[in-house]
């Protein structure tokens, strides 16, 4: 009773957002006579109740042992900086021991490495400090093995400090490998983990992952999706679109916040305009694959991925089926497997739509009911007797270009329903300002017609209104050649 007491109190201190509520509604299940009854009692009022609660609980198995990732890479930092002033290689390995973190040795592995490139006086030092620690087994060949390729995938950021990185890299990895203290098979599948399970040589893949590195950096301090569009568009490789999904939510988790609302945020416009279903079936599919490894970076990896997970099927870019078919093609035990359950728990839980929308503070995020509403709000307004230049600024300060299908797609069913044509009037002004492009007006009649069946049933006309609109689009050049010509080609 007394151990079941610790675990919940301890469990429940950790739930920063329980509230009075969850606990009546839990204990409504119980019966008051049951152990488990008491229990809650127990916690809520001996201890929960208590001044200072969280910090006794945390002490009450002898002191908190949760270190953030943050943490321990600043502690790793220090001991390698006491190391290069004193030059102590058993009391370095004494002290790296003692952080109790073998799992994120290759953290060390990495630091190091970068010290070595830092600082030529350093290196001599550093790598004396990687083979003892490898001979004692104090880092293993795997853990070294990570360090290694996680410094060559980094090498896109070290190279703006350290020009020579890759040079000095690549002089240091045969010396690691003759020593002994890098075992080159292992080093050689991790670096093939990174690029996906394809050739090491794919010279087009390693080109396209350096570039959208760039781009999505870019993108983290401009906040500009359209341009990151159109740089996508212009490398021309979507058959990588989900490797891009992939560097993208990796590189958002190890950020803060703002880059993960931005990340959430870039997903819905990239399912908009460019990327299709099975490109974020597969990304994500390849995110959770490699869940396991992302962790050894990343220690909340999992919970941040079944965060990405919930909000996007809550953005309305995954269906729930969908994270049926990625669960399907996932070991049942594995991380990722489980990473999945969470973010089914997630979409379940009372308001899932508010908090997920909400789960990295709030930010500045839409959603994209919200995004559909504003639009149709405008071009109510302006339907009803508003002026044509308030509403073409009403859709610039949407801020959402790579949307405005929307707009176009809202405008031609208003003006089915409410039999006004003049809706073509604001369509014609906003693609003479440039704010709506053909793309956009091209995308927003074809979703018109994908739904003519269903808009006939309440709109008799549909077909012939859209014919007659269709017609018009092509003679002012609105939509793309192929679009519309003959127009009736299209409505059979």
């Amino acid at each position: 009773m007394v151990l079941v007491d610790a675990i919940f109190l301890r469990t429940t201190s950790k739930l920063r957002n329980v509230t009075n509520f969850y606990y009546t509604a839990l204990k409504k299940t119980l019966h008051e006579s049951s152990e488990g009854f008491q229990v809650i009692l127990t916690a809520e009022k001996s201890y929960l109740t208590a001044p200072h609660h969280a910090e006794l609980v945390e002490n009450k198995w002898g002191g908190s042992t949760l270190v953030t990732v943050e943490e321990t890479k600043r502690k790793i930092s220090e001991i390698l900086k006491e190391y290069v002033e004193n030059g102590d290689t058993r009391e370095a390995c004494r002290c790296i021991r003692e952080l109790g973190v073998s799992f994120f040795h290759h953290e060390v592995v990495k630091r190091s490495l970068v010290r070595a490139m830092e600082s030529p006086t350093s290196e001599p030092l550093m790598l004396k400090l990687l083979k003892e620690a490898a001979e004692e087994g104090l880092i293993s060949s795997s853990q070294m093995a990570k360090g290694f390729s996680r410094l060559e995938e980094s090498f896109d950021d070290l190279s703006l400090d350290i020009p020579s990185a890759k040079a000095l890299f690549e002089s240091i990895v045969p010396r690691a490998i003759a020593g002994g203290w890098l075992d080159q098979d292992a080093f050689i599948k991790g670096v093939s983990d990174q690029n996906g399970d394809l050739p090491i040589e794919d010279e087009k893949l390693r080109r396209y992952k350096k570039d959208v590195v760039t781009i999505i950096q870019e993108y983290f301090l401009s906040d500009d999706i359209p341009e990151l569009i159109r740089s996508l568009e212009e490398l021309g490789s979507p058959e990588y679109n989900s490797v891009f999904l992939k560097k993208l939510i990796t590189l958002a988790m190890d950020r803060k916040n703002r880059e993960k609302e931005m990340a959430s945020v870039l997903l819905s416009a990239l399912h908009m305009e460019m990327f299709s279903t099975e490109d974020f079936i597969n990304g994500f599919t390849m995110l959770l694959e490699s869940a396991e490894d992302t962790a050894l970076d990343i220690l909340d990896a999992s919970d941040e991925l079944a965060l990405f997970l919930a909000r996007a099927v809550i953005d309305d870019v995954l269906a729930p089926l969908n994270l049926e078919e990625i669960s399907s093609s996932l070991p049942p035990k594995s991380t990722g497997s489980e990473t999945i359950r969470s973010a089914r728990s997630l979409i379940s839980a009372r308001h899932a739509g508010e908090r997920l929308l909400r789960s990295w503070g709030g930010g500045t995020g839409w959603a994209v009911e919200d995004a559909k509403d504003k639009i149709w709000k405008l071009l109510e307004e302006y339907e009803t007797g508003g002026v044509i230049s308030e509403a073409c600024q009403c859709i610039r300060d949407l801020g959402m270009p790579f949307f405005n299908h929307e707009v176009v797609k809202k405008a031609l069913v208003m003006a089915m329903e409410k039999k006004n044509d003049g809706m073509l009037n604001l369509l014609e002004e906003c693609f003479a300002e440039g704010i709506i492009t053909t793309n956009q007006m091209t995308k927003g009649f074809g979703r018109v017609k994908e739904s003519l069946d269903d808009l006939s049933l309440d709109i008799p006309n549909a077909k012939e209104k859209f014919n007659s609109y269709v017609t018009q689009a092509a003679e002012k050049c609105w939509l793309h050649s192929g679009f519309g010509c003959p127009a009736a080609d299209f409505l059979t």
